[in-house]
């Protein structure tokens, strides 16, 4: 075929695609109709078919340039997956965390039962040997509890700003050992929720014993409540991996493994602000003699309402609905 006819008779195909390109692009990444998208495939093969055409016979000529361009910018529209991209900051607050927060609701709900389970066990030792807490607390402790002070007395606010760094990095250290715990097919992760919920348990009873309970639950009533959920979320996401490595349901191990690190990592990041703030609250709200015991458990109550509020955003319920419904007409060239 001559050179001036190739061009004529296929530059209205070439058009054509550009300005299919050029209105998907303006969408932004939102899903083509089928109709379009059949139609923009089918004009790729033919743009791929001139553009080989082109570079054996016309290398040298701007249509084969053109042709170049055309099949680069198809290609990167139509075989891109948009599935793997990472997240926006902001569609991971308010789609890809509460989503998979639900969806993972079930192992979350089993740390959360063993943890309960175990602290009422704790409480009930502890009434029986009321030094029993004192294997969480140190020997040390009891002292000051016969004199009528607590172990937490030493957290004054001067100190806080150093310690406000000890307790952040404390407490992302239990959170990654309940997360990590799902390496050991759960039994870390189980043993960190047992020793956390048999020590808080064992404290109190250990407080009530001593008729300064009221104190311990003053101190931690700004910082316990997220306290507990971070500790519980994390373990779950470590019950999660653990379920992927033990179980894969009827699909491939690899695929079920891999499903299982990404809602545990999301279960992790998605943790991560609210152990920092953790940190200060623990720091310099939790000690602070001139907060009445109404405010500061008003500021936990609030703190867990708000992660809840993020965890449980309805919203995602219909993004997920959306992104379910837009998701064929996103993926490979049919």
């Amino acid at each position: 075929m001559e050179y001036n006819r190739f061009v004529a008779l296929r530059t209205p195909i070439w058009d054509r695609f550009e300005d299919a390109l050029g209105r998907a692009q303006a969408r932004r990444g939102k899903a083509l109709d089928y109709g379009e998208l059949e139609q923009l495939a089918f004009d790729y093969r033919r743009v791929l078919h001139d553009y080989a055409l082109a570079r054996s016979r016309y290398a040298d000529t701007s249509t084969a340039r053109r042709l170049q361009r055309l099949a680069a910018l198809g290609t990167r529209l139509l075989q891109r997956d948009h599935g793997r991209r990472l997240p926006s900051l902001t569609r991971f607050v308010t789609h890809t965390f509460p989503s998979t927060f639900k969806r993972r609701l079930p192992e979350i709900l089993v740390a959360l039962c063993l943890f309960l389970g175990s602290g009422l066990l704790g409480l009930a030792i502890t009434f029986v040997y009321p030094n029993f807490g004192l294997v969480f607390t140190g020997p040390g402790a009891l002292e000051g509890l016969q004199e009528g002070r607590l172990w937490t007395d030493a957290l004054t606010e001067d100190i806080a700003p150093m310690a406000a760094a000890g307790i952040g990095a404390n407490n992302i250290r239990v959170a990654l050992m309940g997360w990590a715990g799902g390496l050991t097919a759960g039994l870390l992760t189980l043993y960190l929720v047992f020793y956390n919920g048999l020590m808080l348990g064992s404290v109190i009873g250990l407080t009530l014993h001593h008729s300064l309970v009221g104190g311990l639950l003053t101190f931690v009533s700004a910082h316990g409540p997220l306290e507990i959920s971070m500790i519980l979320v994390c373990s779950g996401g470590g019950l999660v991996l653990a379920r992927g490595l033990i179980t894969s349901d009827d699909r491939p191990r690899t695929v079920a493994l891999r499903e299982a690190a990404r809602d545990a990592l999301v279960l992790l990041v998605g943790c991560l602000p609210w152990l920092a703030l953790l940190a200060a609250v623990e720091a310099f709200i939790s000690p602070a003699v001139g907060l009445s015991p109404q405010l500061k458990l008003a500021i936990g109550l609030a703190l867990e309402a708000l992660f809840l509020l993020f965890a449980l955003n309805p919203q995602s319920m219909n993004t997920s609905m959306s992104t379910s419904s837009d998701r064929p007409t996103q993926g490979h060239t049919p």
